[in-house]
């Protein structure tokens, strides 16, 4: 399973570098930070962590609980966390939920739905800096990252756990709800969700989409590259039970659960459906490809193209996170018919 949701993680990165280009500049001074911190976070782990006395307690109101990742590592973390570091993709989970953590790369959330929600939020840097996590006196760390080396680090500064990030939506919405102890919200926001998911399929056949019809999303990244996406972003929300079908060889891809694909401008029409959705991407580069896609032969005789029905969003909209989602079930009717704004 893993080996299909590992390439997502890639993807994200690739996508967000250009909203992390000025976090990631500063890596090389932030080794030497890092190597400090992760001595500090030694000689800080004792008071930074839950107490082996405290984690072994039978009171009724115990303050910590033994927890498995999906890497394997059992962790005693605390019941109802109040200063939590999240660094990872899907940060709109945890503000659905009604949590806002106390660090996180906030570099990830620009040009994200919810980057005006960020306020207060401490950077904690992309990689993420051991020294500022630190400072911010976390009583859990939530680490979306596969490197143990990092684990083992973060680890010593408060109880740490890696969480899969690329899980399905209420997997991983019940998921951190209870982490953070919030399963009640979390299953009151996935029905929530469900009614309005519903609606809006609903209000999208009414006003004239018909039974059966498909979808591809596209988008480019530097270098000529042209990807399909599969079961990751605003491919999740299309290709619901009762929304748009995928067409043959996009469903190859989602029955193997892949996230992506990379194929070249000759064979668009092997996966282009009835309808076509563009990601708009954040490199000048890649924007000049989408361009020249647009401009060219094969595009123009897509029936999508030539029936009008080809929708563009910028992909930093378009997050796999709750918060994003939820978003845009509000944004897919108004792509598809502006006049009903």
């Amino acid at each position: 399973m893993r080996l299909t949701k590992q390439p997502v993680a890639v993807f994200c990165v690739i996508f967000l570098m250009g909203t992390m280009l000025l976090a990631c500049g500063n890596s090389e001074e932030q080794e030497a930070g890092n190597a400090a911190a992760t001595n500090a976070g030694n000689s800080a782990a004792v008071s930074a962590a839950p107490s082996a006395e405290a984690s072994g307690s039978t009171s009724d109101t115990a303050s910590t609980r033994t927890y498995t990742d999906y890497r394997g590592h059992t962790v005693e973390i605390p019941v109802s966390p109040e200063r939590v570091i999240y660094s990872g993709e899907t940060y709109g989970d945890l503000l659905a939920l009604g949590v806002q953590a106390v660090g996180y790369p906030t570099s990830m959330g620009e040009g994200q739905v919810f980057e005006d929600r960020l306020q207060g939020v401490e950077d904690v840097g992309f990689p993420i800096n051991l020294e500022k996590t630190l400072e911010l006196q976390p009583d859990l760390i939530i680490y979306a990252g596969t490197d143990e080396a990092d684990f083992e680090a973060l680890s010593k500064i408060a109880p740490t756990i890696i969480l899969d990030t690329f899980a399905p939506l209420q997997e991983r919405m019940l998921e951190i709800g209870g982490i953070l102890g919030k399963t009640k919200e979390a299953e009151a926001w996935l029905a929530q969700y469900k009614t309005s998911e519903e609606a809006m399929w609903a209000q999208l056949k009414a006003s004239g989409m018909k039974p059966g019809e498909t979808a591809a999303v596209f988008t480019y990244y530097p270098g000529d590259r042209l990807f399909v996406m599969a079961a990751t972003g605003l491919s999740q929300v299309l290709y619901s039970e009762n929304g748009f079908k995928a067409t043959p060889g996009i469903q190859k891809l989602l029955d193997e659960g892949t996230g992506f694909r990379e194929v070249s401008m000759e064979v668009i029409g092997e996966y282009a459906g009835d309808r076509i959705f563009i990601l708009t991407p954040v490199a000048d580069e890649a924007k000049q490809s989408t361009e020249k896609l647009m401009q060219s032969k094969v595009w123009q005789s897509l029936p999508a193209v030539k029936n009008g029905l080809v929708y563009t969003q910028d992909i930093m909209k378009t997050s796999s996170d709750a918060t994003t989602r939820e978003w845009l079930l509000g944004e897919i009717p108004r792509l598809l018919d502006p006049s009903a704004e």
